[in-house]
């Protein structure tokens, strides 16, 4: 089994790349749009904030309800195998069988480890959630935590786009926005592999890459609003 604290910091690190480089990655696409369409950097900022406290509110509302979606689901279908195996114990010991049965187990020794399982409730609704449903119950992850630390990342992924229009005129902005937040998913994405699994140059160009691809978005709408209005 994996141990607990592995568990709780995998979901801490997803929840971190979940919020931050979705914060960057839509802001940047917003205000790329609205530096090309406008060129004026105080309309580029109060876009920019605008997009960054709603992004980072959605994402944690977001990252709140999808985990109680999942946890309301699992226990919905715990509560329906729990029946099954009450009402209808043949077939499901049945569904017990064709598991084991397809990892390979005949004979006595396919029947010895049908009986023994079901001769155990508990382990029983356990093989069946798992292994029939392929659902796990995530007892390690408080939504609460998890929804402030995406709005949180989502917050400061959207800063980083957003910062260097405070700082330089539109044009320079653009850039330096461009080159700050490609380093940025990089960098995000190399961690993420050094952590996990992965090649870390490959993982930091896919993220990279989402980040050019908001940015080429942006250049577009924001190119064509230029020259409508």
């Amino acid at each position: 089994m994996e141990p607990h604290h592995n568990r709780t910091s995998g979901s801490k690190l997803r929840d971190v790349i979940l919020g931050g480089q979705d914060g960057l990655v839509n802001v940047l696409g917003v205000i790329l749009a609205v530096a090309y369409a406008t060129n004026d950097a105080r309309i580029v900022i109060i876009a920019g904030l605008a997009a960054t406290f709603a992004e980072s509110i959605s994402m944690a509302a977001v990252a709140y309800t999808s985990f109680n979606a999942e946890r309301d689901y699992y226990r919905s279908e715990l509560e329906r195998e729990k029946y099954e195996i009450k009402h209808m114990p043949d077939q499901e010991r049945k569904e017990i069988r064709d598991i084991y049965y397809r990892k390979g187990f005949r004979g006595n020794l396919l029947s010895s480890i049908v009986k023994k399982i079901t001769s155990n409730k508990k382990l029983w609704l356990d093989i069946m959630m798992k292994d029939e449903l392929n659902l796990h119950e995530d007892r390690t992850t408080n939504p609460g935590k998890s929804a402030f630390v995406v709005g949180i990342s989502a917050f400061i992924g959207s800063v980083v786009p957003l910062a260097s229009f405070f700082f330089l005129p539109v044009g320079d902005a653009i850039a330096t926005s461009l080159v700050v937040s490609t380093l940025t998913l990089f960098i995000s994405g190399a961690v993420k592999a050094r952590i996990t699994i992965g090649n870390w140059v490959r993982s930091g160009l896919e993220m990279a890459a989402i980040g050019m691809a908001a940015a080429i978005v942006g250049y577009a709408i924001g190119a064509s609003l230029g020259v409508v209005i």
